[in-house]
């Protein structure tokens, strides 16, 4: 796999899961260095960590490349990768193609549960249309399989 780091986002809190009907929440997401997985838990420090047993979400990831395009797309220039508010940023890997799969990563192996599907808050975050844009990546929802650590490259 060729599976490339460029950020690693944390939150203390939920902006827009259970927030339906409501404004979103305003926790900022955080760049981190390292982050510190946890078997069946997630990423020390996150709002999904240990959320409930067996979640498939207790990790996400999303696609450099994605955040590219949806750029261009929109002739955005002023939203980061974290307005998706995905864990890790990655390039080089279709994550579609990691649903149903165990993979690891700088020694953390996953597995690939979900697409992380789009919601309308997407349109608010980041540009009117990124919803529909982000349909079918939207990102991967995975299982943590052992402790590690990872760093962007």
């Amino acid at each position: 796999m060729t599976m490339r780091l460029h950020h690693l986002f944390i939150s203390p809190e939920h902006n827009y899961f259970g927030h339906h009907g409501q404004p979103a929440g305003t926790a900022p997401m955080l760049e981190v260095p390292e982050a510190k997985l946890r078997a069946g838990q997630g990423i020390e420090g996150d709002r999904f960590f240990g959320f409930k047993k067996d979640y498939k979400g207790q990790v996400t990831f999303f696609a450099y490349e994605t955040w590219q395009d949806l750029c261009r797309q929109f002739g955005v220039q002023d939203r980061a990768p974290s307005v998706f508010r995905r864990n890790i940023i990655t390039s080089g890997q279709d994550l579609n193609a990691l649903i149903g799969k165990e993979f690891e990563v700088q020694g953390v192996r996953f597995l690939g549960m979900a697409e992380c599907a789009p919601c309308e808050w997407m349109n608010q975050a980041f540009h009117p249309g990124a919803e529909a844009a982000l349909k079918n990546r939207g990102g991967l929802r995975a299982k943590v399989l052992c402790d590690g650590v990872l760093r962007p490259e």
